[in-house]
Formats: structure tokens, C-alpha cells, sequence
């Protein structure tokens, strides 16, 4: 099952352009946002199972569709996650996931323009976890039941704010408004299949600038879940960003950053895609 966020209501999918709203399809028992299905994931996902939507189905276009968890309690990202990543970066591979936070407020949709704060901006085209249901102390077998779905993510990322003290701003550089583009879907685990052979990458103006595999992923969706969930709980609705692939801007030589007037396309097979534009701050060329 495919849900999109469509303007603010909760959206079964079911064509290019097409879906079922929810609270309509439901005479109301579920939705109308998808924070409100969150909070009854278990049971609309039995009822969601039990038969057909029998609704008419209502149109959209990406611009219209809203982040697939736009209200999470916490949003969760991990550094040096891929193989190839930390190759390009020289770095070891690190024996615990390395855990830092976005903020709610830099979450937008899958069709975005972002202001471009400086000139030293960075993409990360990572697969984003959506929580379904109460996670602690969840063993790595029992994950996917916790799992409402995937989505694509960009942890878009200001570099030298990021690299700026000791310890560095991870947090703060990666959470300026836009910087958290997410969707277009969420997509259950049962239509997707195994999380860790999706192709994943993204596109700079047409040219291809990241292009990996999930399963270059060092810390797995189930285990990063089960870590995280042994030391604080996980709530219905919580994003966590798994890491991105190698191809980041900082480790080119020279360095390469977005600039305004860039389009930025990210994907991963069986998801869908974000696309953004990157534009100047007002006052600065």
C-alpha cells in the first residue's frame, strides 16, 4: 500500500495521480491527516486489509503532496551509514551508529524550492523510516511490526556550519527550513519487499551525482531500529533518516555545492522521487 499526504489528508494511492481519501473511504473511523492514522495505525491497517476502498478517487499532483509524516514527535538521522560513503570520506567504519536529530520544522513535501543559505550546501539522498507503533526495546525480529513504511528523504546540508566547533552543529546545519524534503509516499513493507536492495541515488541538473544500493547500508533498518529503541521509545509518526550513499558534494575534489538555479532529483526504486530547486537568499547572489 502506497499513502500520500494530500494537501493535509491521508490518501490511499492507487495509480499515478490517483487515490482514495481515507476519512471519506472510512465514513470517518480513520484520518483525515496522516498523524491522525498514526495514531490508529494497527486498526486501520486490519481495516485497510479487510476489503476495498470504496470511495471515489480523488486526483493530485506531486506539488500538492505534503511530507508523509509531517508532525513527528522526534526525527531521527544517522551519520556514516553506507560503505561507499564512508570510503569516499576515508572514514572507518564506525562500530555504533552514529545518531543526531533534525528538527520538525525543516520537514517539507516531495516538490520543493529551497533558499540556499550559503554557498557551501550539500545533498544526501537517504531511505527515510515512518514508525507505526510504540517501539521499546524492540528485538531486530520483530521491527517491521513497528514499521508503517519507507519513504525517500534529502538531508539537505550546510557544510560549514556543520564542521564549525567542537563537537560540530550536525543538527542545526541540517535543519534550516527545506532542508528535510520527504515522500512522495509512504510505502508499507509488504509492498515494497526487503529494504536492503533498493537502488537509491539522485541527479544534479541531469547528471547523476549519487547512484548505490541499500545494501551498502552498514547499520540495517532493523538493527538501527532495535539500538534507538533500547535507549528512548519510538513513537507513531517518528522519521528516521538511515544514512546516505556515497557521491555527497564535500568529498568531490574539489568540492562541489548546490547553487541557485540547481535541480536536485532524488530517488529510490519502488518509492518515487523528490525534486528540488535551489534558489538564492534574498540579498545574497
Amino acid at each position: 500500500m502506497k499513502i500520500a499526504n494530500v494537501a493535509g489528508r491521508a490518501t490511499v494511492v492507487t495509480g499515478p495521480g490517483r487515490g482514495v481519501d481515507v476519512a471519506s473511504a472510512s465514513a470517518g473511523a480513520y484520518g483525515p491527516g496522516l498523524p491522525d492514522l498514526f495514531r490508529q495505525w494497527g486498526r486501520f491497517r486490519a481495516w485497510a486489509a479487510g476489503g476495498t476502498l470504496e470511495s471515489p478517487e480523488v486526483t493530485f499532483t506531486p506539488e500538492q503532496l505534503g511530507p508523509p509524516s509531517p508532525r513527528p514527535l522526534q526525527v531521527y538521522a544517522i551519520g556514516l551509514n553506507y560503505r561507499d560513503h564512508a570510503a569516499e570520506t576515508g572514514a572507518d567504519l564506525p562500530p555504533e551508529p552514529l545518531v543526531f536529530t533534525k528538527f520538525q520544522s525543516s520537514l517539507t513535501g516531495p516538490v520543493t524550492e529551497v533558499t540556499l543559505p550559503t554557498k557551501t550546501v550539500d545533498w544526501e539522498v537517504e531511505l527515510t523510516v515512518v514508525i507505526g507503533l510504540d517501539a521499546v526495546n524492540v528485538p531486530e525480529a520483530d521491527v517491521w511490526d513497528h514499521v508503517a513504511g519507507l519513504t525517500v528523504g534529502q538531508d539537505i546540508s550546510e557544510r560549514t556550519l556543520q564542521l564549525t566547533g567542537t563537537p560540530p552543529q550536525f543538527s542545526l546545519a541540517k535543519s534550516y527550513p527545506g532542508f528535510s524534503p520527504t515522500g512522495p509516499y509512504l510505502v508499507t513493507p509488504d509492498e515494497l519487499g526487503p529494504a536492503d536492495r533498493l537502488e537509491i541515488g539522485c541527479a544534479l541538473n541531469g547528471v547523476t551525482v549519487q547512484q548505490s544500493s541499500t545494501s551498502q547500508l552498514i547499520f540495517s533498518v532493523p538493527t538501527l531500529i532495535a539500538k534507538l529503541s533500547a535507549v528512548t521509545p519510538l513513537y507513531p509518526g517518528d522519521l528516521i533518516f538511515t544514512g546516505t550513499p556515497g557521491g555527497v558534494g564535500i568529498a568531490r575534489k574539489p568540492p562541489k555545492y548546490l547553487a541557485p538555479g540547481d535541480e536536485l532529483i532524488s530517488y529510490i526504486t519502488g518509492i518515487g522521487q523528490l525534486r528540488q530547486r535551489f534558489v538564492a537568499q534574498e540579498g545574497k547572489p
